[in-house]
């Protein structure tokens, strides 16, 4: 058997990972597109570093479009076969991937405009909508701890990850030469006490494990104080400045924990008399589905649905879709609390209410997630006084606030406690991704001193044979 890491090696985005038996048979763990400067600075996503027509089967983790956004591109270049995810994987992917679709059909459409006055021939986007739709027959969506059958070489089983709805770490039992080699991918690695969602269960006993490290050198604050710092956060703009909280936030997850800390400070009567907007067309259609799955919930959250039946909604909260309402939020001076997409600050409407909002005092930027080091939220994340959007240097006065408490990612304590749950010294090989080099060189150390032995970090495109 030879694994082969065709992205989210030694960087964060673009999560591939081919695994090729002895009989030929591939199986493909995840299809991400590479985000950020890791996508404007190659070929990546338009060269998958593989033949889709030959990929046998792929297996998706979760729904975040660095795991999933390019499965619309593998169908397009000509995989025929099935997408194994959880069910809830399944539901998200059908609003994500058509948003992914839209958003860069609407780049192409920008950059061509310029193509154009240069006399330059035209780009097409990656994939389109049609495509995007296309894909989705693909998919088949299946229940968590329950082992199925793929065929006679490959079982598989789902166990919850928390991380976001739908999560899932990958528990393949492959068999080959009369040996069966027990195999897990992680995907990505939640926190335990996650608000919403159940937190992550215990994973098969594995012979090799594929796992991720993006906190791999870091400690997250408790979230036992989240809500209170929230509050002082909040008060401290809208009541004391009297302007905006901007909060970025990945449609899925990041926003529906906000919102749901909110419900909570509302229902408490702690919530200041103001308006909350969440305006994102994919977070409002996100939270939707997120209802819709409420065995994917904690038993906390579940208690708390006895006394508040929709904890997604409250009064003063306002789900904006339409594109001349999201343009009038940036016109009125009203304090509000503004949550928009995406979480990383590199595209969508938050990128207009950052550029309208950050060079003014009363205001307040903050981050409640990973920004890649790329990426504009990891500059203004780290204090940058000068930041550039839509071609314009713009001064950054508004205060920056970060809180990492509601990280979907486990920090290295986090991630270590659930990789040990099994044995660490049954453990062949474990291999480091989605992570950037130096951490996965810091988090290495840490997992020998917890007991595992081989430890790789592979390179992009690099492979190996087990």
């Amino acid at each position: 058997m030879r694994i082969e890491f065709k992205g989210a090696a030694r960087t964060v985005t673009g999560s591939k990972h081919l695994i090729t038996l002895y009989s030929g048979k591939t199986i493909l763990l995840d299809c991400g597109l590479f985000q950020g400067k890791d996508a404007a600075e190659s070929d990546n996503n338009k060269h998958l570093g593989f033949d889709p027509s030959k990929v046998d089967y792929c297996i998706l983790s979760h729904a975040h479009i660095d795991h999933s956004g390019a499965i619309p591109y593998l169908v397009k270049k000509g995989f025929k076969g099935q997408i194994y995810c959880t069910k809830a994987t399944k539901d998200l992917c059908e609003i994500m991937l058509v948003d992914s679709a839209h958003i860069q059909e609407a780049d192409v459409r920008y950059i061509n405009k310029s193509r154009s006055q240069k006399d330059l021939e035209p780009i097409e986007p990656l994939y389109t909508i049609e495509d995007a739709i296309a894909s989705l027959k693909h998919f088949q969506g299946v229940n968590y701890d329950n082992w199925i059958k793929i065929d006679d070489e490959v079982d598989l089983c789902f166990t919850v990850i928390g991380h976001i709805l739908g999560a899932g770490a990958v528990n393949l039992k492959i068999k080959e030469n009369g040996n069966v080699h027990k195999l897990c991918y992680t995907g990505d690695i939640g926190r335990p006490d996650h608000k919403i969602i159940k937190n992550p269960e215990p994973y098969h006993e594995a012979d090799y494990i594929i796992t991720e490290s993006t906190y791999g050198n870091r400690l997250h604050e408790s979230t036992k104080n989240s809500e209170k710092k929230l509050l002082e956060i909040v008060y401290e703009t809208c009541v004391v400045k009297k302007g905006k909280l901007i909060i970025p936030a990945f449609s899925l997850g990041r926003t529906q924990e906000i919102v749901y800390a909110l419900d909570q400070l509302e229902n408490n009567g702690q919530l200041p008399k103001i308006n909350v907007y969440v305006d994102s067309p994919l977070s409002t259609n996100a939270t939707e589905i997120l209802k819709r799955h409420p065995e994917c919930f904690n038993q906390k959250i579940l208690k708390y649905m006895k006394v508040d039946s929709d904890p997604f909604n409250f009064n003063r909260l306002h789900y904006i879709t339409d594109v001349e309402e999201s343009k009038l939020l940036n016109q009125s001076d009203e304090p509000c609390i503004i949550i928009s997409a995406s979480g990383m600050m590199e595209a969508g409407r938050i990128m207009h209410h950052l550029r309208n909002n950050i060079s003014n005092k009363k205001n307040t930027i903050l981050v409640v997630g990973y920004c890649s080091p790329q990426t504009l939220g990891y500059r203004i994340a780290r204090g940058d006084k000068m930041v550039k959007m839509f071609g314009e240097e713009l001064e950054v006065k508004a205060d920056v606030k970060v809180m990492d408490e509601y990280s979907a990612h486990g920090d290295y304590n986090e991630m270590i406690s659930y990789l040990i749950q099994n044995d660490p010294s049954k453990v062949k090989e474990l291999f480091l991704v989605h992570g950037e080099y130096d951490v996965q060189v810091e988090y290495r150390e840490k997992l020998e001193q917890a007991g595992f032995k081989t430890i790789r970090i592979p390179d992009l495109n690099s492979e190996y044979l087990i």
